[in-house]
């Protein structure tokens, strides 16, 4: 009788329906924090770096249920993410980086608190992970982050060349331009969506199943 009373229990909990409040909250406090902290220490270009853009559309994701939006982000960030890492823990360890891009982390010239928030990078792949097995994957964030990243890498080139947003201008390999900016830009998205976004989205439509809209 008691084991069939606790199945009973267990089987007539409701499945989970989008993300916690708490967590929306949270997604919610982070940004009123993070935003005025970036805007004000590296100015409003630097809100055109794809993974800001990702920092944004995964908390606006979680405040509005937006399986699609996280989707898309897992889509853009969790390969990024893992770079970032490795070549922030190359600097650690070794006194050089990798690939670069990621020297701002360690430049004094801007208060440690705001370099702190940049450790975001950390905590967005479990995260994202976490937020995609508990609604699933929705199939057309690839396709929605491709369109995104056509038109960063396209606002990117109207920055500051010295600061190369999203290497918009040189790419981080051979730190040179890929022809006219049409070109360069073209050959950008290009291979972010080949190397980067396809096998990302293949392993994660495998991984987690697609659930009913939310």
């Amino acid at each position: 009788m008691g084991a069939d009373c606790c199945v009973s229990i267990v089987r007539s909990r409701p499945l989970p329906d989008g993300f916690p409040v708490w967590l929306r909250w949270a997604a919610l406090a982070w940004l009123l924090v993070w935003v005025p902290s970036y805007w004000h220490t590296w100015g409003a270009s630097n809100f055109v770096q794809l993974c800001d853009i990702a920092v944004v559309l995964t908390c606006l994701g979680l405040w509005t249920n937006s399986r699609l939006f996280i989707s898309s982000q897992a889509v853009s960030s969790l390969i990024v993410d893992s770079v970032w890492m490795l070549d922030a823990s190359w600097r650690i360890l070794t006194g050089h980086y990798l690939l670069g891009g990621i020297e701002y982390l360690f430049d004094v010239r801007y208060p440690l608190g705001v370099r702190l928030l940049s450790l975001f990078h950390l905590f967005m792949p479990p995260l994202l992970l976490w937020s995609l097995r508990r609604v699933g994957y929705d199939r057309r964030g690839l396709v929605l982050q491709s369109l995104i990243a056509l038109l960063v890498f396209t606002a990117s080139r109207f920055t500051n060349p010295a600061r190369n947003m999203n290497f918009a201008f040189t790419d981080p390999f051979f730190h040179r331009a890929w022809g006219p900016p049409p070109v360069h830009v073209a050959w950008s998205v290009l291979l972010l969506v080949i190397v980067v976004y396809l096998p990302t989205h293949v392993v994660l439509k495998r991984v987690f199943p697609e659930q009913a809209a939310l």
